[in-house]
């Protein structure tokens, strides 16, 4: 495609197979060969879980009437993306917070309305791990690291149409039993959807670069595996 000429596409998902890891951490997606090619043609049965590998929470996984996949226009969907590139001091216990927020606009310029903001956080390394990569203590906790609610705050007030992270929630240790998920809850709640378990961040831009957010079209869809790929213009690689 002529248009794409101008972009280098970079592959932001996980390859999803039954060792991925998964928020109960037992297997997350299923398939079964129900005909193969002995009779012509292979064709796949598939059961998953909704929020498994590289996918993206709507507001309705949270709020009876909020938006569920299906209702995200694709003007949300194909936006421009913002890095903010948190791998160098992050732990497991790790927030992003406003300062981490108001450091990257300092260096890079306020964040326009209508992005997507990731928080790149090394964790990606630990993908091919399920145990280090759930990291999950004697009590059931496990630790990740995430945004702390005031930085989602501040994104708030940018307009963003939504928050990404390379961990499996973006409330990173704010999770277990009896837990709360304030990121959550103050995201969906504006009608902004989450993307989780991103995938390659550390190759894009912290600005200039764009996303294509594709969730599966579900009707009733709280949760879905998706589709992410970064665009980076091909001027900006060769004059950044």
């Amino acid at each position: 495609m002529k248009l794409l000429e101008n972009f280098e596409a970079i592959d932001l998902t996980h390859p999803l197979d039954s060792s991925v890891p998964t928020w109960r951490g037992r297997c997350g997606f299923h398939f079964e060969v129900k005909m193969d090619y002995d009779r012509g043609v292979r064709v796949l049965f598939y059961k998953c879980h909704a929020g498994v590998g590289t996918h993206m929470d709507a507001p309705a996984h949270f709020y009876p009437d909020g938006a569920v996949m299906s209702d995200i226009p694709l003007s949300q969907l194909i936006v421009p993306a913002r890095i903010i590139d948190v791998s160098a001091q992050s732990h497991p216990d790790f927030f992003v917070g406003p300062e981490e927020i108001l450091e990257h606009e300092k260096k890079w310029g306020k964040i326009e309305e209508g992005s997507l903001v990731f928080a790149y956080t090394g964790w990606e390394k630990f993908w091919g791990d399920v145990a280090r990569y759930r990291n999950e203590d004697l009590l059931g906790k496990m630790h990740f690291p995430g945004f702390h609610v005031k930085a989602a705050e501040l994104l708030l007030e940018r307009k963003i149409v939504g928050l990404g992270i390379d961990t499996l929630s973006p409330d990173g240790s704010n999770n277990g039993p009896g837990g709360k998920f304030p990121v959550h809850e103050c995201v969906l709640r504006e009608g902004k959807y989450i993307i989780e378990n991103a995938a390659h961040l550390s190759k894009m831009p912290a600005k200039g670069g764009y996303v294509l957010a594709l969730p599966l079209k579900i009707t009733v869809g709280a949760e879905a595996p998706m589709r992410l790929v970064g665009l980076i213009p091909i001027i900006n690689k060769q004059t950044g």
